[in-house]
C-alpha cells in the first residue's frame, strides 16, 4: 500500500518530533529527582539547568530558517536528529553540572530546529486538504514520544536514570533515518525582507502570540515539576513512569485538532486548552500525594498539552498561509522565551513558597488566560500585508 504524500510526511515528522519533544526536550523534568541526588546539586542550578534547555531550543528555532533559507527546510530537520543523538549520549555520560548542561542544551535545541521546518515542508508538499491533518499528525507524534519516554522511565528504575538518555539517543537516530528516507527534500527559498514583512507578521499573530507566552510557561512547569511534585509525596516509584504514559496515551486526540479547529474555530480551541492544563497543575498542586488525583492530572494535561501545541501550528497556517513556517517560528520564539525564563524564576522562589502552591499560582494563571481567550473570541483571518484596524 502506497502512502500518501500527506501521510510519509506526516509519519516521518512525528517521529522526529516524537523524540525531539516527548522525549529530548522533557526528559530532564523526568530524570530532574535522580539527576538531584546523584550528581548533588541545589534547586537554583536545576532550575538553570532546566532554563538552559530551552535556551537550546530558542537556538534551535533562531538557526532553523537561516539554515532552510539556504539548503531547504528538511535539512534542519536532519541536524535536528544529530542533536538530538549527540545531546542524549552527552547527558548519559555527564558526571559534572557544566557537561550536564552542555548535553541538555544540545538535546533541548533538537525540538527547534525541527518543529517550524515541517509547517513549510506540508504548505509545500501536501494537498490543501491534507494539510491540517498532517500537521495534527506530526505535533501528536510528541505523545508517542511521551509514551516511549515512560517506558524507558520504567528501565531506569531498575538502573539508572542514564538509562533513559541512552534510549533516547537510540530513538534519534532510528527517527533521523526515518525522516530521511520518507521527507522530499524541497528546494531553498529565499528569506523575505524581514523589515518589510515584520510588521504585518506582528499584527496577524497578536492572539496566537500572546497564548504562546501563557501556553509554553505553564506546560515547562508542569514537565519541569512533575516527577519532582510526585516524589516529594508518598507514592509508588511506579507512579512517575505512570504519569508519563498516561499524558502520551490520552494526547493522542491531538490528531483530531484539526478537525476541531475548523468546526469551533483554533482561538476557542486555544483557550480550552489553557482551561485543561490549568486544572492539571491545580490537582498536581493541591493532591500529589494521590494516586488517583495524579493520574487524572495526567490525563487532562496530556489531552490539553497535545491539543495546545498542535492548534498552535493550524492556526498560524490558517493566519498567514504564505508564511506558515515563518509565522509558527514566531510564536515558537516567543514561546521559548517564556520557557526559558518559567525555570528559572521557578527555582528562585520554590524554596520560600513551595512547590506545591507554584503549581497552584503556575494553574490560576493559566486558567484565568483561558478565559480571557475564551471571551475575546476567535479573531478575523489574517494574511501578511493585512495590518488590520
Amino acid at each position: 500500500m502506497t502512502l500518501s504524500a500527506g501521510n510519509r510526511i506526516g509519519l516521518a515528522g512525528a517521529a522526529v518530533v516524537g523524540v525531539a519533544f516527548g522525549m529530548a526536550r522533557y526528559a530532564y523534568g523526568l530524570t530532574l529527582p535522580d539527576i538531584r541526588e546523584d550528581l548533588g546539586l541545589s534547586e537554583l542550578v536545576l532550575g538553570l539547568v532546566a532554563s538552559a534547555t530551552f535556551a537550546g531550543y530558542l537556538a534551535g528555532l533562531l538557526l532553523a530558517g537561516p539554515l532552510a533559507a539556504r539548503h531547504g527546510s528538511r535539512a534542519p530537520t536532519t541536524v535536528g536528529g544529530a542533536c538530538g543523538v549527540l545531546g542524549s549520549v552527552i547527558v548519559t555520560v555527564a558526571q559534572s553540572p557544566g557537561l550536564l548542561a552542555v548535553g541538555v542544551v544540545l538535546a533541548g535545541s533538537a525540538g527547534g530546529w525541527v518543529w517550524a521546518p515541517y509547517s513549510d515542508i506540508v504548505t509545500r508538499a501536501v494537498s490543501l486538504r491534507q494539510q491540517p491533518r498532517a500537521l495534527a499528525i506530526i505535533t501528536t507524534g510528541t505523545s508517542g514520544g511521551l509514551l516511549l519516554l515512560g517506558g524507558l522511565a520504567v528501565f531506569a528504575a531498575l538502573g539508572s536514570w542514564r538509562l533513559v538518555w541512552a534510549g533516547i539517543a537510540l530513538a534519534a537516530v532510528a527517527a533521523a533515518i526515518v525522516n530521511l528516507r520518507l521527507v522530499p527534500r524541497t528546494s531553498p527559498v529565499p528569506r523575505p525582507d524581514a523589515r518589510r514583512g515584520t510588521s504585518s507578521l506582528a499584527a496577524a499573530l497578536r492572539v496566537p502570540g500572546a497564548y504562546s507566552v501563557v501556553y509554553f510557561a505553564v506546560i515547562v512547569i508542569y514537565f519541569t515539576y512533575a516527577a519532582d511534585a510526585l516524589d516529594r509525596g508518598s507514592l509508588p516509584a511506579a507512579a512517575v513512569p505512570a504519569l508519563y504514559a498516561a499524558i502520551g496515551l490520552t494526547g493522542m486526540v491531538g490528531v483530531a485538532t484539526g478537525t476541531l479547529a475548523q468546526r469551533m474555530g483554533s482561538a476557542r480551541v486555544a483557550a480550552l486548552c489553557l482551561g485543561t492544563v490549568g486544572a492539571a497543575l491545580a490537582l498536581l498542586g493541591l493532591a500529589s500525594d494521590s494516586l488517583t488525583a495524579t493520574m487524572v492530572s495526567a490525563c487532562i494535561f496530556g489531552v490539553g498539552y497535545m491539543t495546545g501545541s498542535a492548534v498552535l501550528a493550524v492556526w498560524t497556517a490558517e493566519l498567514v498561509p504564505d508564511r506558515a513556517g515563518a509565522a509558527f517560528t514566531a510564536c515558537l520564539v516567543v514561546g521559548a522565551l517564556t520557557s526559558v525564563a518559567a525555570p528559572a524564576l521557578a527555582g528562585v522562589v520554590i524554596p520560600g513558597l513551595g512547590l506545591g502552591a507554584l503549581l497552584v499560582l503556575t494553574a490560576a494563571v493559566s486558567l484565568l488566560s483561558g478565559a480571557a481567550l475564551m471571551l475575546h473570541g476567535s479573531p478575523r483571518r489574517a494574511t501578511v500585508g493585512d495590518t488590520g484596524p
